[in-house]
């Protein structure tokens, strides 16, 4: 980067965290201009809300964006949420290249850290498959929410419609032009598999999804093997899903899925099992649901999608590491193993690391939002209680969701500015913050004689 007619050293991390940024502010800066609304004004702290929470693909919402934002406002909404899925860095390599400019050694490295687990080197390649992949993918279900949408709105709105639909399900943003979300539309069999299936396609991953079309499109019939890196998302994807959505059934069905049919049942299940994973539609009232399922769904929300895709949390790779570091431990065996494997040390040291601030993030970010909208009285008027209705916010916004139990428009401007934190930490990701913060580079430190400590 220069400026000046210098050149400023950026590391990597600081380089991504500056263009989510900017696409932020510039997109609030759109949001409130005249045009934008049909009221003609926004406050500045809601339009910023908005705009970080379509960068960062979350849907967290403090107004209705059918009802509140004209079209060019909606179309603003939608250049963001697109931007904030692909990552503005994967965007500007691909408008260098098709324009003939050379890329950077640094923005190669950006490129490396988000969508690569090992150095390879046709990550230009890699970037070009993710353009055309996600253009695709939009694209069909574009089609295919028009289909099932233009008896009922009439061609072109369907068409728009489902371009929005399509777009924010892929980017796992959870933006819908209904006040609503998907209530409405929780028994269309075809809309559900459309919109899960969109949803799934952006939370693999894209390393995952280049390598498995490479897989699968290998014309000499020996297909090579799959990366533990792809075999972990799948695994866990598949395990995450069935169990939440049969989780989900156990507990509603005598609740808020009393008297609806086995449709009904099975299709809302998994849909909010997969919606958990960071998009943030729903086809059940949130804020019906029995406890115990919003505890299932923070535990969803928390780990989210996997590395290198549209979504946030701290990563589906991280829960199936964590699950094999404690089965070696079990089984009282030095090193991790998965798929006949050794996970590297360090990757397990990060995935401890990762998770441990990411549950301390949380929490000092609940405190403070408690200590502030608690202050001004808002417990009171808080049906379930202010510390599970917060806590499934806070939780929410780092996974990138954007499932409420219904506060968002009620959040003081203290609360929406640490969520709107929570939002930016949440999809940039923690490692890194931690970057920016204390630096890329290690040290061995002062070792010392060593002395035992009781723990458990």
């Amino acid at each position: 980067m220069t400026f000046g007619g210098k050149v400023l050293k950026i590391h990597p991390a600081g380089l991504v965290l500056s263009s989510f940024l900017l696409a932020i502010l510039t997109g609030a800066s759109l949001l409130s201009l005249p045009w934008a609304t049909y009221q003609g004004t926004i406050p500045p702290i809601d339009a910023l809300f908005t705009a970080t929470s379509a960068v960062c693909v979350t849907g967290l919402a403090v107004v209705d964006t059918g009802g509140f934002f004209t079209l060019f406002g909606q179309i603003v909404i939608l250049a963001l949420i697109q931007i904030g899925g692909l990552g503005v860095m994967t965007i500007s390599v691909f408008l260098f290249r098709w324009m003939g400019r050379g890329i950077s050694i640094r923005h190669r490295m950006v490129m490396q850290d988000v969508f690569a687990h090992t150095p390879r080197e046709d990550i230009l390649g890699l970037v070009r498959s993710i353009i055309y992949f996600t253009l695709t993918a939009e694209l069909l279900g574009a089609i295919a929410l028009t289909i099932q949408w233009v008896d009922d709105f009439g061609l072109r709105d369907a068409l728009y419609r489902g371009v929005f639909h399509a777009v924010s399900a892929f980017c796992n943003a959870g933006f819908s032009t209904f006040s609503d979300s998907m209530t409405k539309f929780g028994d269309g069999v075809a809309l559900n598999l459309t919109v899960c299936g969109l949803i799934i396609a952006g939370g693999l991953g894209f390393p995952v999804i280049h390598e498995l079309r490479f897989w699968l499109t290998k014309r000499d019939g020996r297909h090579p093997r799959l990366s533990v890196q792809t075999k972990t998302v799948l695994w866990t994807t598949l395990l995450l899903v069935v169990a939440g959505a049969l989780l989900f059934v156990l507990l509603e069905n005598p609740n808020s899925m009393q008297g609806t049919s086995l449709q009904h049942k099975v299709l809302a299940s998994v849909f909010q099992s997969v919606t958990c994973r960071t998009a943030g539609f729903n086809t059940v009232d949130i804020g019906s649901l029995k406890d115990a399922t919003l505890a299932l769904m923070i535990f969803l929300m928390f780990f989210g999608a996997s590395p290198g895709s549209c979504g946030g949390g701290v990563k589906t790779t991280t829960l199936a590491l964590l699950t094999a570091f404690t089965w070696s431990r079990i089984k009282r065996r030095q090193r991790v193993n998965m798929f006949k494997k050794s996970i590297p040390q360090e990757t397990v040291t990060r995935t401890m690391s990762l998770m441990l601030v990411s549950i301390g993030i949380i929490g000092v970010v609940l405190f403070l939002l408690l200590l502030g909208d608690t202050a001004i009285g808002y417990e009171a008027s808080t049906p379930r209680g202010a510390f599970l209705t917060y806590l499934f916010e806070t939780v929410s916004a780092f996974g990138t969701v954007g499932l409420s139990m219904g506060i968002t428009p009620q959040l003081s401007t203290w609360g929406k500015l640490w969520i709107i934190l929570m939002m930016i930490v949440g999809r940039v990701g923690v490692l890194t913050f931690a970057y920016i913060v204390v630096g890329a580079g290690t040290s061995g430190g002062i070792e010392y004689s060593e002395e035992n400590v009781m723990v458990g």
